[in-house]
């Protein structure tokens, strides 16, 4: 099976470049209320990791007396990260996919030029597994997948 039957495209992912700020992934994040957003190079669109709330949180308890103002000076690679989200290649097996949104909210997605192309979430896939089997999940466990 090919992966990219998964795949949410960059277009409609939220995520953020390497040179904004931390004020910026903050006010990203939370209009979208994401609890983490893939990092893309804004020069040449490679995936550069991922930020995480916990990164976040961690991050502003260590600055102690941060204001949202202050923040705006930040550059979010300063930020450091606990892990990335490992991506995926686009011409990956359905198994390297399984393994990886296993320990993954969301499995980012490359091209041959290590250019961020979208995700996977574990939902979509749980999704179609439960299908697949002709199980019916409910909403409240697939909130539990994300």
């Amino acid at each position: 099976m090919n992966i990219l039957f998964f795949l949410t495209p960059k277009s409609e992912v939220a995520y953020i470049y390497d040179d904004d700020t931390l004020r910026q992934a903050l006010e990203k994040m939370e209009f979208h209320r994401y609890m983490a957003v893939p990092i893309i190079d804004h020069e040449d669109g490679t995936y550069v990791g991922t930020l995480t709330e916990g990164d976040l949180l961690w991050d502003v308890k260590e600055r102690h007396d941060l204001n949202l103002r202050d923040a705006e000076d930040v550059p979010i690679m300063s930020v450091k990260r606990k892990r990335d989200n490992e991506p995926v290649a686009a011409d990956a097996d359905i198994e390297d996919l399984i393994s990886k949104v296993m320990n993954q909210n969301f499995v980012p997605v490359i091209d041959d030029n290590e250019c961020f192309i979208g995700i996977i979430t574990r939902k979509d896939v749980i999704q179609y597994l439960s299908r697949k089997c002709g199980v019916e999940v409910e909403d409240e466990l697939l909130l539990l997948a994300e």
